[in-house]
């Protein structure tokens, strides 16, 4: 494959699987489970943002070295981590239940209205065009930020996972091995059931580090914009603090320019991985 093109993964192998065990079955007059109704597509004037952007990746797969990449870009405006998440609406009693319903909102829809203003405002302050968010908890809210923007996009941007342990561990030395792998699996098994649902473009760490200017090329071509030769040079830019919390923290991400990928002293993909490693074709298959 080129490495000026990136592959957009969707689908599940074709495996073979035994037949599913049959459900028991329900008491006579058991009452159905009442599933959730789909949320009606925001109206006109419900969201200022038009198709922002959301990496969706690991912690510690490079996510914050592509942010300050593309943030570089003269037309792209990507802030420090914002965990979304964690940025929630409280409706506090009945009255302002139903003052909200009355305007045809809930509380989600009052919480996609907020993270929709936080993004807009940034990208509005900055004077650029193209929101590009990331976070790696976003990738446990992919069906919100889809519901949110339907017309969002998503870069997948993928690492070993033996370089993600190895990485998280350095990162968190009092946490032991299997908290580790424990941690690293719920995130990248979020992020591929993600990448399995929802179109978009696939990078690679690997790739970004070991020809940065191939991998901005594809991405401005996903986004629809013009590459710039200064996004090789994030450290002649303000990208606000490196500390804990708002991303990347390391001497390397500090140093201003593009490191080359860390050598492992270990590539053995911890068996919990395996199964995405393999997706991702770090694993034969």
């Amino acid at each position: 494959m080129s490495r000026a093109k990136r592959v957009t993964a969707r689908g599940r192998d074709n495996a073979t699987t035994a037949p599913a065990a049959q459900p028991a079955k329900k008491p006579a007059g058991a009452a159905k489970p009442k599933q959730k109704a789909p949320r009606p597509a925001p109206q006109p004037g419900d969201r200022l943002l038009t198709a922002p952007v959301f990496i969706m990746s690991s912690v510690r797969s490079g996510s914050t070295l592509l942010r300050v990449l593309l943030d570089t870009h003269s037309q792209i405006h990507a802030p420090h981590e914002l965990h979304l998440r964690s940025v929630k609406v409280q409706l506090a009693n009945s009255y302002v239940t139903k003052a909200m319903k009355e305007l045809g909102a809930d509380a989600d829809e009052l919480q996609y209205l907020l993270w929709d203003r936080i993004l807009h405002r940034e990208l509005v302050r900055h004077g650029k065009t193209v929101l590009v968010n990331k976070t790696p908890s976003d990738a446990f809210i992919w069906r919100r930020i889809k519901e949110a923007w339907p017309d969002a996009r998503f870069i997948y941007l993928l690492r070993n996972p033996a370089a993600v342990t190895d990485s998280w561990h350095r990162a968190r030395p009092s946490w032991s091995r299997q908290q580790i792998v424990e941690d690293v699996a719920r995130y990248i098994t979020a992020v591929e059931e993600c990448r399995q649902n929802v179109d978009g473009l696939t990078v690679r760490y690997e790739e970004i580090t070991a020809d940065p200017e191939a991998a901005t090329r594809s991405i401005c071509e996903f986004l629809g914009l013009e590459w710039e030769p200064g996004m090789l040079e994030y450290g002649e830019a303000d990208h606000g603090d490196f500390r804990a919390g708002l991303g990347d923290w390391s001497g390397a991400i500090k140093s201003g320019r593009v490191q080359a990928a860390r050598e492992l002293t270990d590539s053995e993909i911890p068996p919990e991985l395996t199964k995405v490693a393999t997706a991702w074709g770090y694993l034969p298959r």
